[in-house]
């Protein structure tokens, strides 16, 4: 019964419909007392709140919950005192505090995102870190920071700017979240990042820079046995707006595990962009059928440039067992084969759904990962010919700058770029039932996600966070971020020491890792002596200590 009135009035609809029913109902009863005026105006005034609600363009929790969305706009008016006295602090992680929210609604809306009265921060508390600034700040002209992929390297390199959308698939997100992503990336010139769930018409609509990113489901690029195949990767990758190729080995959301798309959620449109019939499962499996070693990984990686005409042409990973990393490097210096760039994914998690055990404790959080990644480059001399990129909770110039002092070249950002399109982290992005129709597939959900107003929001984010990332660095001494470095970046270690990055950290000197006189940290004396560029498998000598740890 409550699934066919349901059809009729979804849910979210109810307090509204009840309101006017109310009204309806009260008027009736005017002519027998006149107490009844006061409910029945009290009611209709309501019902036309919801009409207001339904028909505005500018929120979309207003336009999928009428009425009962303004009790949430009142909670969250006074929750903060009553967080403040009661609950919790506007710094708490849960997994973005309310601080973090706050910044990207206020910079996407062009909303005043300054703060009075001091930092809501315990700045003697461990971990607190911060940039330090210079006594000759200069005065930075532009803030549309751009690098090079590429460049020398590839028939068609790419201008990048050093802040851009992060993957997400079209079948994760909605049609209108793609639409204003899209339209957003093009507005700024950043790039889209198209997720392994290939090109949907979505994306092309709004002609937007994309990445395409190819993950071992080979969407969009497959046969019929879930292969790769060369010929339509061709006729995918070298349209006009696919700026760069992608292969994604792993994802920092759930490093090492697979995925299926039950196939009464294949959908036409999903089908036609991911290449699969429709209604049937969509399976990502935890691991490529193209390649199954280092060495392969990277004649794949050159296979994919030449194909796309002599695009930039990496991978992404989120690290996880250091010898499997570390037998990709000596590849690069075995075969002479280098990616354009590498993206580094935090296993801190996305925006995708996996279990419990892989969201809190699989795969090396962004920075440990990242500085593996830059060091181990360093350490053969191939950190000029590789551009790094870094994802993981960036959503602030602070994050980007951080992010950029300990090795990316350029960041990206998912849940960022969420919440500028109004995701209000209600976490239910997999049950298909978000309240703002950013990851929803019922159309009368994502009819709430107004493309227009939220574009201008997308491109709002990137520009104004741009704009903070220019004053930082411009009171830092530095004219670009390309200049940021371990020493800018000072971290508090206990209650009565801090210590820059730079000495916090061990940093591999250029061409460490290629003599006989490998530095001392256990990570290169054990793992980086015995990886091999043929195979994943773990070295000899790891085994070695497992059986005697078990004797």
């Amino acid at each position: 019964m409550l699934s066919v009135l349901d059809a009729v009035v979804p849910q979210r609809y109810w307090a509204w419909a009840t309101c006017a029913l109310l009204a309806v109902g009260c008027f009736a009863m005017v002519p027998h007392s006149l107490l009844w005026y006061w409910p029945a105006a009290l009611f209709a005034a309501l019902a036309l709140v919801g009409l207001a609600d339904f028909a505005q363009p500018r929120q979309a929790i207003r336009r999928n919950y009428p009425v009962i969305a303004h009790f949430r706009f009142f909670f969250e008016f006074i929750r903060p005192e009553i967080r403040q006295y009661f609950i919790e602090a506007d710094n708490e992680h849960l997994p973005f505090s309310r601080t973090q929210r706050s910044i990207v609604y206020q910079r996407a809306k062009g909303a005043v995102d300054k703060r009075p009265f001091g930092t809501q921060l315990d700045v003697y508390e461990e971990h607190y870190e911060w940039i330090n600034h210079s006594m000759a700040p200069v005065e930075v002209e532009s803030h549309d920071f751009r690098l090079g992929i590429g460049e020398g390297r590839v028939a068609k390199p790419y201008s990048a700017s050093v802040f851009n959308i992060s993957a997400m698939s079209f079948g994760a997100l909605s049609a209108n979240a793609i639409l204003a992503l899209n339209e957003g990336a093009k507005r700024g010139r950043f790039f889209h990042d198209t997720g392994e769930g290939s090109i949907s018409r979505y994306h092309r609509e709004k002609g937007g820079d994309l990445v395409w990113e190819i993950g071992s489901g080979y969407f969009g690029c497959r046969d019929g046995e879930g292969r790769f195949d060369a010929e339509r990767f061709t006729a995918n990758a070298t349209g006009e707006q696919v700026k760069m190729i992608e292969v994604k080995l792993s994802q920092g959301a759930k490093p090492g595990h697979g995925g299926v798309l039950p196939g009464p959620k294949v959908t036409p449109e999903i089908a036609e962009a991911r290449g699969v019939p429709v209604g049937t499962d969509c399976i990502s499996p935890a691991c490529h059928s193209a390649f199954s070693n280092p060495i392969e990984l990277l004649q794949f990686v050159d296979r994919l440039r030449k194909l796309s005409g002599g695009k930039p042409t990496g991978f992404k990973l989120a690290i996880g067992h250091p010898w499997e990393w570390f037998g990709i490097v000596k590849a690069m210096v075995e075969t002479g084969i280098t990616p354009d760039y590498i993206v580094v994914d935090g296993g801190e998690g996305g925006t995708g759904a996996a279990p419990l055990e892989f969201t809190d404790h699989v795969g090396a959080p962004l920075r440990e990962g990242l500085m593996l990644v830059h060091n181990s480059l360093v350490g053969v001399n191939l950190r000029d010919k590789v551009r790094v990129g870094a994802s993981g909770k960036i959503v602030t110039a602070f994050d980007i700058a951080r992010t950029m002092a300990i090795g990316a070249d350029w960041c990206n950002s998912a849940r960022g770029f969420m919440f500028a399109l109004g995701c209000l982290q209600a976490q239910t992005c997999h049950s298909g039932h978000c309240p703002t129709g950013v990851t929803t597939q019922d159309p009368r959900r994502m009819r709430a996600l107004v493309v227009p107003d939220k574009a201008e929001r997308v491109f709002n984010f990137h520009q104004n966070t741009l704009k903070a990332l220019k004053e930082l660095l411009g009171a830092a001494g530095l004219s670009h971020p390309s200049e940021l470095g371990p020493e800018h970046v000072i971290r508090r270690v206990s209650s009565n020491e801090v210590r820059s990055l730079s000495t916090l950290h061990h940093w591999l000197e250029p061409g460490a890792l290629l003599g006989d006189d490998i530095p001392k940290s256990p990570v290169y004396q054990v793992f980086w002596k015995n990886a091999r560029p043929d195979t994943f498998q773990a070295p000899e000598n790891v085994l070695t200590i497992r059986t005697q740890k078990h004797r």
